[in-house]
């Protein structure tokens, strides 16, 4: 079975030009859409569907920068254990515990400026997470990727958090 790049004609790296995998993605729209086979068989019918689902499954993991770094870490057979390995670098553990400690601080006090300056620095780090796994990616150090694909989930999980206080504030 083809990979998502493979399935798109694009090239298996982290860096991808958005404008071919959305043309890309049109075209096998295109010759799989359930419209195309309304007079089909039963059979062909649900062939195309498999394939409609596929695309727009790979469509939606290529677009998606994290789930597109997640995704080459474990094309490249890195296992990200994520139910069951826990460890990241001290620092990282470290800053965690900071924005945690300024993420109740600031729920506390209702204080949307704090909010805000911790969603800034957040999604700072994130960008600038993000934009590492690739370099390694690209560079094919997939272990290093791995965890930082690790790191980016407990940014993610935490920018969640975040979300969630700035929800409970403004109600």
């Amino acid at each position: 079975m083809q990979n998502h790049f493979e399935l798109f004609k694009l090239p298996v790296r982290f860096a991808i030009d958005a404008a071919a995998l959305d043309g890309a993605y049109r075209d096998v729209q295109g010759q799989v859409h359930p419209d195309r086979f309304v007079t089909a068989g039963d059979a062909e019918k649900r062939v195309a569907m498999q394939w409609a689902t596929r695309a727009n499954e790979a469509y939606q993991t290529l677009k998606n920068p994290q789930k597109r770094a997640r995704y080459l870490v474990e094309l490249n057979g890195i296992d990200l254990q994520t139910e069951s390995n826990t460890a990241m670098p001290l620092d990282f553990l470290m800053q965690q515990m900071e924005w945690r400690d300024m993420l109740g601080e600031a729920r506390a006090g209702a204080d949307v400026g704090a909010l805000e300056a911790l969603d800034g620095q957040v999604r700072q780090a994130r960008a600038a997470q993000l934009a590492e796994v690739g370099r390694q990616l690209d560079s094919g150090d997939f272990v290093a990727a791995g965890e930082g694909v690790r790191a980016l989930m407990f940014l993610e999980k935490f920018g969640e958090e975040l979300q969630h206080a700035f929800d409970a504030v403004d109600v």
